[in-house]
């Protein structure tokens, strides 16, 4: 069950995805949150310069893993605008963080891309539980899906 706090963030991230997809780049943005609900660390996607391995996600992992104890990565939580891709999803276990919470699934993104014939991620998407062990994951959320979707449009279509 998502509390206020993660839907509060799980906004924020879809905030901060629009501005990265104003910038240029996709809009996917992530957020990561400390057990006390400090924001530590947030970035975008930053693939418009053509290397597709610029995962705000990805670029968590690797922050958290230069600057939090192994004890404080397991208690923090990746807020994030999409579900992490394999490659995220593999850092993120990597470096055992705690709970992921996105706002939109990758069943959703290929529905929408297809819909609108827009060319479909060259990566077989894998669910996080296939790709990572023992970590809480929730998502998507139904009342961000239609903000979401509008994003993804802006991008292909505009």
């Amino acid at each position: 069950m998502l509390s206020e706090s993660d839907i509060t963030y799980l906004k924020r991230c879809v905030e901060l995805a629009e501005q990265a997809l104003n910038k240029g780049d996709e809009p996917f943005r992530s957020i990561l949150v400390s057990s006390n609900d400090n924001i530590l660390f947030k970035d975008h996607n930053h693939v418009s310069g053509g290397d597709h391995t610029r995962h705000p996600e990805f670029e968590i992992a690797r922050w958290a893993a230069n600057h939090l104890s192994p004890e404080e990565r397991k208690t923090v939580t990746v807020y994030t605008f999409g579900k992490h891709c394999s490659m995220c999803a593999d850092a993120h276990g990597w470096v055992v963080l705690g709970r992921i919470v996105y706002a939109s699934s990758s069943e959703q993104l290929n529905t929408w891309l297809s819909d609108i014939s827009a060319p479909q991620s060259p990566v077989k998407s894998l669910p996080i539980y296939q790709v990572i062990e023992n970590t809480d994951v929730d998502g998507p959320v139904e009342e961000l899906a239609e903000k979401v979707h509008t994003l993804y449009l802006k991008l292909h279509i505009e």
